[in-house]
């Protein structure tokens, strides 16, 4: 498991990586807004798919928050795309961090080497790209979101 973790105040480095649709998402093109990164261990489960569902309810929200809200896990581009669509997400996008496998997790020390995927993790990233908040969450319980929101409410 990596012994690098995600701090309040840390500055993490742009990304691109491709969303459900195969479109790359550059988070250096983000203009002006924040990010919540909402990392998901595995897309076909059940707490994941509950994740990303009031994900995709709260995106108005987030958007009337000048945040946009990403769904993220090690899962490949079409996997995600066909996991999207069995779930209807209409604005929502949900990113592959699958090639170099992890290699957003593992920058933010959130991946965990022996299960192959990331925790389950929200990070509110600013626009300067500093680290606001975060959370870990048990593997098997979904996020908060309102909890997220008034965070961002401050």
């Amino acid at each position: 498991m990596s012994e690098k973790t995600v701090r309040t105040g840390a500055k993490i480095d742009d990304f691109v990586l491709p969303d459900q649709h195969g479109n790359d998402f550059d988070s250096g093109k983000r203009e002006g807004k924040k990010l919540l990164l909402s990392f998901h261990p595995l897309a076909w489960t059940s707490v994941c798919r509950e994740q990303m569902k009031r994900l995709e309810a709260k995106h108005g929200e987030f958007e009337a928050l000048n945040t946009v809200p990403l769904g993220i896990s090690v899962d490949a581009q079409p996997s995600k795309k066909a996991w999207a669509d069995s779930m209807e997400l209409k604005k929502l996008k949900i990113l592959a961090d699958f090639w170099p496998h992890g290699k957003l997790a593992e920058d933010l020390g959130i991946f965990m080497d022996d299960k192959g995927f990331s925790k389950r993790v929200n990070i509110i990233v600013d626009e300067n790209n500093e680290v606001l908040w975060s959370r870990i969450y048990p593997i098997k319980e979904v996020p908060d979101f309102d909890e997220v929101l008034e965070i961002l409410k401050g």
